[in-house]
């Protein structure tokens, strides 16, 4: 178990501001409009040589019903409950308000840490406000700035004793062996670098039908499944189905995720990073400044991810925002899943999942093969297919096929249908070889590469996905022609 910090606090007063600081990333959405943060974030923070995990919450308000603002302090109580200490942050340049004092009472009967941290305190002006925390009667305020980076140093006198703590409970933990104890993420110079954690590839060697020998790559890495589609669809519900807990807020109310939250999480032992995002509207539609924000942060996490799972609504399938979405995680590169939520309201599933693939189809043709997956992300009904696929197409999307394999491949395939004539000499395309995996791109040294046309091209993939069983994932080929070593040289009279 890792050391664990939650910033706690009523709305706008800076946590995710100083979540961002003590990650040294803007992970979290920050805006002067008040709760922003509605699910709680996790992060690896460091203060001077301390790293630590850090939880990021929804501000507290006095709400116990299922309205989105309990479900936000649900969240933050959560996170409380979880944490090892606690940052109670308060806003110095408005004083204290009931909602502060209301809180500090609640934290008092708890026995944890608290810490009080004036927030905005950028001066003197803001020094009334400092004074007033002391009257919550939970020791000494650290005056800061999350936004300016000022007071640090105070929030390392705080962690220290916490963390030295840890630190010796760590080494202990090594010493007797507990490997329940152990926290593998943990940094210490004088402790062992073996920390047990996985491994990037684990390599074996095999031979092909020549005798070469080809290494073959075991990827044992962490996988990076984002969960997208429009809003109220059902990805916040599909994260806390796989996870098996109410780890982000669901409800029939669209557009409850604002932020993109990331799991670490393990399925059959491999390490995946599950990141639930906000829902994407048409850019038309689109006038709240918040919802701008959690529309290019998901678009942040479509670059960075590896697997993208396009969530639809079985009652409204595949309009145009969601194939403007599957062309964009496409033109990243990256490998997709199409996953229609609520299937059990279908009543016509043939015709329903026919129109699909016919679409799908004729708008995806550079990535014929696409999975669909059918299942009720709420009752979870279908839902455990979902990643025995992921593990499927990223496994596809990663291969990597000797250079022996793709020249004969080629030699026979050109054979099949020969290249065009071009000002009366035909192209050649004389050798082969892929340039990269993740996805899959090749380079083919031929004449004339600027001549040959996108529809021989379009045929030399739809030949690799087909013999190389690559279906589903885009496929990328790069042509480039031979230099002529002559062709600058002046012919001799």
């Amino acid at each position: 178990m890792s050391l664990k910090v939650a910033i706690i606090g009523r709305p706008n007063v800076g946590k995710s501001t100083l979540f961002n600081r003590l990650v040294g990333k803007k992970l979290a959405l920050v805006d002067d409009q008040p709760g922003v943060t509605r699910d709680r974030r996790y992060g690896k923070a460091r203060l001077g040589h301390m790293g630590f995990d850090i939880i990021d919450t929804a501000g507290l308000e006095e709400a116990f019903d299922d309205s989105i603002e309990g479900k936000m302090r649900q969240q933050s109580e959560m996170a409380f409950e979880e944490c090892d200490i606690a940052f109670f942050l308060i806003d110095a340049r408005a004083g204290l308000t009931p909602l502060d004092n209301h809180f500090a009472d609640w934290l008092r009967k708890r026995k944890k840490p608290v810490y009080v941290i004036a927030n905005k305190h950028e001066g003197k002006d803001q020094d009334a406000g400092l004074y007033e925390a002391y009257g919550l009667g939970l020791g000494d305020v650290a005056p800061i700035s999350a936004e300016h980076g000022l007071g640090m140093e105070l929030l390392i006198d705080i962690m220290r004793p916490h963390w030295e703590e840890y630190r010796d409970k760590q080494r202990k933990a090594r010493q007797e062996g507990d490997l329940a104890a152990i926290d593998d993420d943990f940094e210490d110079d004088e402790m062992d670098e073996d920390d047990g954690s996985f491994p990037s590839f684990e390599i074996e060697y095999d031979e092909d039908d020549e005798g070469e020998e080809e290494v073959v790559r075991k990827d044992n890495s962490k996988i990076q499944l984002a969960i997208v589609g429009r809003p109220n669809v059902g990805k916040s519900t599909l994260l806390n189905q796989l996870l098996g807990e109410n780890r982000v807020m669901t409800g029939p109310q669209a557009g409850l995720t604002r932020d993109s939250i990331a799991v670490d999480w393990t399925y059959e032992g491999r390490p995946i990073r599950l990141v639930d995002t906000a829902g994407m509207r048409r850019k038309k539609k689109i006038d709240d400044r918040v919802e701008k924000l959690s529309v290019t942060d998901t678009l942040r996490v479509i670059r960075y991810a590896q697997v993208v799972v396009i969530m639809l609504d079985a009652t409204n399938t595949l309009d145009k925002q969601d194939l403007t979405i599957a062309r964009m995680v496409l033109e990243e590169g990256r490998a997709l899943i199409i996953a229609v939520n609520k299937w059990d309201a279908v009543k016509d599933k043939a015709g329903v999942m026919s129109a699909l693939r016919d679409k799908l189809d004729t708008s995806f043709a550079q990535a014929k093969g696409i999975p669909i997956l059918t299942f009720s992300a709420l009752t979870g009904r279908g839902t455990d297919s979902l990643m025995p696929t992921v593990l499927d197409i990223y496994d596809i999307w990663s291969r990597r096929i000797p250079t022996s394999q793709l020249n004969r491949w080629l030699e026979a395939i050109t054979e099949r249908h020969l290249p065009p004539v071009i000002s009366g000499r035909r192209i050649r395309l004389r050798y082969m070889t892929q340039a990269k995996s993740r996805p899959p791109s090749f380079f083919i040294n031929c004449s004339k590469a600027a001549e040959l046309p996108e529809s021989y091209t379009r045929y030399l993939i739809n030949g690799l996905r087909e013999d190389f069983d690559m279906p589903g994932v885009p496929i990328r080929i790069y042509l480039r022609s031979s230099d002529n070593p002559y062709g600058n040289k002046k012919k001799k009279r």
